[in-house]
């Protein structure tokens, strides 16, 4: 066992920030500058890496093709930089979530997202079930917000066969342990309406992607939780380009660059 009392502390305060009535809204890092940038933001409260961003920063491409040995120091690194929680997108736990959130614990992290993939229902929820218990043996109440791909593999199903599904296997996924459902995919307000009805309030995680509801609005639907994946590092290498697009072209770099590293 290797955790400490402040480890137990930040897994108590995420749990506690995802279940409070306001939605936890995290800003997703890819590194140790990111988080840093991320973490000095007062209204900040808590941490949550990407994994895409993680692998692309290393030139790998996004689904678990990055050495996990990379991905645990990584988010380690990320850990030990901030005194806030910090939840890591492990995927789908690169072949044995139980031990991959072991060696997460172990460097620090307090919560993670792990994917389902659509797998068969026994098998995503034995997934769930061997995070809670790699959480158990390391002596800290782990904050699994377990993800199912319902949406993101739909393909041609019907709406309302998808939405039946993403809450069978969310409601399975909590009743094995997990604290929170991630539920990805651009989802109007009927769709969210529903998954909390289904699921439960405070138990739903969704991601933001350009033209998703606001915040407030899913605050206010009761969702727990609101995420950004790879997008902060798209924005981020956007403002990139087209800053080397203007200085290309002649511009000077602008007044407001902050020293944020």
């Amino acid at each position: 066992m290797n955790t400490t009392p402040s480890l137990q502390h930040k897994a108590d305060e995420l749990l506690r920030l995802h279940t409070s009535p306001e939605i936890l809204s995290v800003v997703n890092v890819w590194d140790v500058v990111s988080a840093k940038a991320v973490a000095d933001i007062s209204e900040t409260t808590a941490l949550a890496t990407a994994s895409h961003s993680i692998a692309a920063l290393y030139g790998y491409e996004d689904g678990e093709h990055i050495p996990v040995e990379l991905m645990i120091d990584m988010i380690g690194r990320i850990a030990a930089a901030t005194s806030l929680p910090v939840s890591a997108d492990l995927e789908a736990g690169y072949g044995a979530p139980g031990e991959t959130v072991r060696k997460a614990i172990g460097v620090g992290i307090v919560g993670a997202n792990l994917e389902d993939k659509m797998k068969p229902l026994a098998d995503s929820v034995a997934a769930v079930a061997a995070v809670v218990a790699a959480g158990e043996a390391e002596g800290v109440n782990f904050v699994l917000n377990a993800r199912t791909d319902a949406f993101l593999r739909a393909g041609s199903r019907p709406h309302d066969d998808v939405v039946a599904d993403a809450i069978t296997r969310g409601r399975a996924f909590l009743d094995a342990g997990a604290a929170c459902v991630f539920v990805p995919g651009k989802l109007d307000a009927p769709t969210v309406e529903r998954l909390v009805e289904g699921i439960g309030a405070q138990r739903v995680s969704v991601i933001g992607v350009p033209g998703s509801l606001s915040p407030a609005a899913l605050q206010t639907l009761g969702v727990a939780r609101i995420s950004y994946g790879p997008w902060t590092q798209r924005v981020a290498l956007t403002a990139l380009a087209d800053l080397a697009i203007s200085l290309y072209g002649g511009a000077a770099l602008p007044d407001n660059a902050r020293a944020l590293n």
